[in-house]
């Protein structure tokens, strides 16, 4: 009786939900999107938790979404994973994993249009990109809210090899110790990137590779763009969302994802942590 007094229809209790799963998460993690299905207006909202142990692939990650639109159950599960591969699974804090993440999507019709059954049926493309646009977001907040995070880290990597490359050395790059610690000193160091790429065996084109941090680029064409622009850069990293962008010269693969810098409190906070 107590939890059925707990339940809510309005947004009210959608807002409790995403407080109630946080562990060591800072703040509580919604976001929602409307969109026309045919003639109907419909929504998808969501919520998620997840701070440290953070990296898909059971890591301590939940998310939990819902929409009013009518999808058919198999084309609602392709949804799902092709949007969940291109967001939530593109999350690292720390690279570390433990037993417990999950992604669900319910859908539950209350819109009242024409299912959904097909990439073809009115409203599908309007329909992923919606959920999308709400894992997106969700997964961004993940990565900003990294136990002791400072910044929310993009990394891309394009022209690599190939797309398995690409997703490899970024995820190199964005799990790497020192690139992580050199984020939240504010170091422009481009040879700690250039470094954990090639530890991961990807394959470089070093005549023509550059690496680029919050827009500045710092390396190209084999050599250090020089002083003046690992200050400009340097400036860039003091801000709280930054990106690091490498070009392998090395092929048309490309992958992105997101992570955080690496703090003292990350430590902190992991060293005082008992179950």
């Amino acid at each position: 009786d107590v939890y059925k007094r707990q339940l809510s229809a309005d947004v009210d209790g959608w807002e409790a939900a995403a407080d109630a799963i946080r562990t060591t998460d800072t703040f509580a993690k919604r976001a929602s999107a409307r969109f026309k299905a045919g003639r109907r207006l419909v929504g998808v909202s969501g919520v998620a938790k997840g701070s440290g142990m953070v990296e898909p692939n059971m890591a301590t990650m939940l998310a939990f979404l819902v929409t009013d639109a009518a999808v058919e159950p198999r084309y609602l599960k392709g949804v799902l994973r092709r949007v969940t591969d291109e967001t939530f699974n593109r999350v690292t804090v720390d690279g570390e994993t433990s037993t417990s993440d999950s992604v669900l999507l319910f859908a539950s019709g209350a819109a009242g249009h024409a299912p959904i059954r097909s990439s073809r049926s009115p409203g599908a493309a309007r329909f992923e990109e919606g959920v999308h646009a709400v894992a997106e977001s969700l997964a961004k907040d993940l990565a900003r809210d990294g136990e002791g995070a400072t910044k929310l880290v993009t990394v891309e990597v394009v022209r690599a090899h190939s797309a398995a490359d690409a997703e490899r050395g970024a995820r190199r790059i964005a799990n790497s110790l020192l690139v992580k610690t050199a984020l939240f000193g504010g170091d422009p160091n481009w040879g700690r990137i250039l470094q954990t790429v090639g530890a991961a065996e990807v394959r470089v084109n070093l005549e023509r590779a550059e690496v680029r941090l919050g827009g500045v680029a710092v390396f190209r064409r084999g050599a250090s763009a020089g002083p003046r622009a690992r200050a400009r850069a340097g400036r860039k990293l003091a801000e709280p969302e930054i990106e690091i962008r490498v070009d392998l010269g090395a092929g048309r693969g490309s992958a992105s994802l997101w992570t955080c810098d690496l703090s003292y409190d990350y430590v902190k906070i992991n060293a005082e942590y008992t179950t």
